[in-house]
């Protein structure tokens, strides 16, 4: 017979809350790792950094072997890091990750090779300054695509070829790529990456892309894709959500468009801010930042018991939603281990504190992560 955790005390709503999750039939004293929770619905991932990745936060490894089945490069398969100058590359850490998730059996997702942030501006430069010609940029697009996902072909196994070609209000964003090359970048790209590794998946991955407005953008860019035959395996939902914010309703319904229009679904960077927002809705465009106020920052201390409610709550419907949809969904991957590590805390304003995912920054389980495993079609 299981033994069930039962906690010291419950003298507050977080108590209350953590007695009723623990006190649920299954719930054992041994907290089950996610992607065993998951086995039977999708995989679930983390994005990782150096820190973790060389083993330099000790609890870190098996921490990730416990509980994700596929992992995700944070930074060091972008541009900026992994092709900081013309012809020098840095795959120290990119290496070290392929190779920590290959002896782990996961499935490793590159993350991202084309993206108008975090790409230095020599990329769209000739050797004076001057900004390239539409040839040139499509074959330095072309050099980079071929050398970076070559190099890990038949170890990588897809790939976030676009990131963010579409604006918040539908329309292509207007990024050196368009502006030089035109809207066909995106085409180009796909087809780079797919002669590059014809085995590996391909994704495009956008934030925001449930919203209505910016999700016609994106179907429309897909819908031209599909018609000059460009391969697309599945659309990446970021999910950088707040409480709030996008409706489940638009969650849902868009998850069922794009998996009409036979794409897959990956959930690709998921986090739940609980911060005021400077903002009427989410947003993950890092160029968009903000100055630090105390009123900005509420929980330096720790999160109330009414928010950490409404994180539980927020947490369970989205899991609810992407297990409804688990015939479509492929993975669930989390933007960060625990909340210490987590982007939100210094983006867009620097500096805050916040709560963002399921584990604390002692590597313990959040009640939210009992109300996300108890969703599970086990």
């Amino acid at each position: 017979m299981k033994k069930t955790i039962l906690p010291s005390f419950v003298n507050s709503v977080t108590g209350i809350l953590f007695f009723l999750l623990m006190s649920i039939p299954g719930y054992s004293q041994q907290d089950p790792g996610l992607k065993d929770v998951f086995r039977d619905d999708f995989m679930i991932g983390a994005a990782l950094n150096p820190k973790q990745v060389f083993g330099r936060d000790p609890l870190a490894h098996s921490f990730i072997i416990k509980h994700f089945n596929t992992i995700t490069s944070e930074d060091h398969m972008k541009w900026e890091r992994i092709h900081p100058k013309p012809n020098v590359y840095n795959f120290t850490v990119a290496d070290s990750l392929v190779a920590f998730g290959k002896r782990n059996n996961m499935f490793i997702d590159g993350h991202v090779l084309v993206w108008h942030s975090q790409t230095p501006d020599w990329v769209y430069q000739d050797s004076l300054g001057n900004p390239l010609t539409r040839e040139a940029l499509l074959e330095r697009m072309k050099e980079h695509i071929f050398t970076v996902v070559g190099r890990y072909k038949g170890k990588v196994d897809g790939w976030d070829v676009i990131n963010e070609a579409i604006d918040d209000d539908g329309q292509m964003r207007k990024t050196k790529y368009y502006e030089i090359i035109g809207e066909d970048y995106v085409q180009k790209a796909f087809e780079f990456a797919h002669e590059a590794d014809p085995d590996a998946e391909l994704y495009y991955n956008d934030y925001n892309i449930e919203v209505p407005v910016k999700r016609e953008g994106v179907i429309k860019l897909l819908k031209k894709l599909k018609e000059k035959g460009v391969r697309v395996d599945a659309v990446g939902l970021q999910g950088h959500y707040m409480l709030k914010f996008p409706t489940l309703a638009d969650i849902d319904s868009s998850i069922r468009i794009y998996s009409d229009m036979g794409y897959k679904i990956v959930i690709t960077e998921l986090d739940v801010d609980v911060l005021p927002s400077i903002w009427e809705q989410a947003y993950a465009d890092i160029a968009m930042t903000a100055e630090y106020t105390e009123k900005m920052n509420p929980y330096k201390n720790g999160l109330p018991d009414s928010v950490l409610i409404q994180l539980n709550t927020r947490y369970e419907d989205l899991f609810k939603t992407f297990v409804k949809y688990k015939d479509v969904i492929d993975r669930v991957t989390f933007w960060g281990l625990h909340d210490g590590y987590s982007w939100k805390n210094n983006w867009p304003i620097f500096g805050r504190t916040n709560y963002p995912l399921l584990f604390d920054t002692k590597y313990q389980p959040k009640p939210a992560y009992y109300s996300v495993i108890k969703t599970a079609s086990r």
